[in-house]
């Protein structure tokens, strides 16, 4: 795109990263407008803890730590107001998913139906006019004459590569989109930062936090999850739980169950009984993967034969070599070479060749190995 005379907005956060991809821009010619998302109604009552999150009663001061990073780079900014759409579109669905025993992915979410969808569609109601979409992520996009797509790739920063997050935007979404940072390390944007005299971003802490405070509970109702029984695979009872909101597939810590020996792992949760299944963690390793819902982005649609490519199951998990395949439902099937830990229901799965997303999906519950039966 030719960005002569042509306007982009930018999401900026007022970060180290949202500020250096609008520094870039503006650098290169662009016409840019920094948007800001306030979504903090304060109707759930998360107790301030100093910490940082997307969503909390920290907001206020994240909003002046975008308008002073506006300011700095000499950009338009403006705050748009969108805390209904996102109780609806990502609070709602976490609890529901929860609820439902399987562990959502609310940054997944938020970046597809929120930051890419109604941050966009509000910001031009009110007449904010742009070409192009970009923010900090450390993701690269390109678009695919051969093929006639636009592709999704990981960032040049492997360790900083923010794909996974992005890997539900659809070819609508991925065709207006930039990503200054795809080309850097995290490294590089830090000394970007300190030739502009920006030190205090360059030195800044991170938080990925989903709410500013450590307990999801405070987003469910009191009743919503009440204690059950923690058991192993054939019903015996180990202990009482207290909700199944506080448990997820593969989770050790916080069980308080004791005993010593071998430690137990979260390995279902079985909503109709209200009870956490526990094991050791050699049970929580898996073969096989099944996905649904899926998000087509190198891909058009399913493959006609089974392909070789690598799986991802959550952020921070070391993509895997599988065999994946259209299953006849509409959903894909991957078979690992190397059994997997903790697939765990609810969490996306993205499908790679080498740095290029091929597509998505959402994990549905996988049986294990027999003689287990879950």
């Amino acid at each position: 795109m030719n960005n002569q005379q042509k306007s982009v907005a930018v999401g900026l956060s007022g970060g180290v990263d949202s500020s250096i991809a609008a520094s870039l821009l503006k650098r290169d010619g662009w016409r840019v407008i920094g948007l800001t998302m306030s979504i903090w109604d304060g109707s759930i009552p998360i107790p301030d803890e100093g910490g940082s999150g997307c969503f909390g009663p920290g907001e206020a001061q994240e909003m002046e730590a975008a308008k002073a990073a506006a300011d700095r780079i000499g950009i338009e900014h403006r705050v748009i107001h969108l805390a209904k759409q996102y109780n609806q579109v990502v609070l709602d669905y976490f609890r529901s998913e929860y609820l439902a025993g399987r562990t959502p992915n609310p940054c997944v979410r938020c970046n597809q139906r929120m930051k890419f969808g109604f941050l966009l569609e509000q910001a031009r109601a009110q007449g904010v006019a742009f070409e192009a979409f970009a923010t900090g992520h450390y993701a690269r996009v390109r678009f695919d004459e051969a093929s006639g797509r636009w592709l999704l790739l990981r960032g040049k920063d492997a360790g900083k590569d923010q794909s996974y997050f992005l890997s539900r935007l659809k070819q609508e979404q991925l065709s207006q989109v930039l990503f200054p940072l795809g080309e850097l390390t995290k490294g590089e944007v830090k000394d970007i930062a300190r030739e502009l005299g920006w030190e205090d971003l360059a030195d800044q802490g991170e938080s990925q936090d989903f709410i500013a405070c450590s307990d999801y509970s405070v987003l469910f109702q009191k009743n919503d999850s009440p204690p059950g029984n923690f058991v192993t695979r054939d019903g015996t009872v180990l202990g009482q739980h207290r909700g199944i909101i506080h448990y997820t597939i593969g989770q050790r810590k916080g069980l308080e169950l004791g005993g010593g020996g071998t430690p137990w792992y979260v390995q279902k949760i079985n909503t109709q009984r209200n009870e956490v299944v526990v094991g050791p963690q050699s049970e929580l390793y898996r073969r096989e993967l099944r996905a649904t819902d899926l998000n087509w982005i190198a891909w058009p649609g399913p493959p006609t034969a089974p392909v070789r490519c690598q799986v991802q199951i959550r952020q921070r998990h070391r993509a895997a070599l599988a065999t994946v395949a259209a299953d006849g439902e509409g959903g894909l099937k991957a078979i690992f070479d190397e059994p997997q830990l903790s697939v765990t229901p609810g969490q996306i799965a993205v499908f790679y060749e080498g740095d290029v997303a091929l597509a998505s999906g959402v994990i549905e519950p996988t049986p294990p190995a027999p003689p287990y039966d879950l």
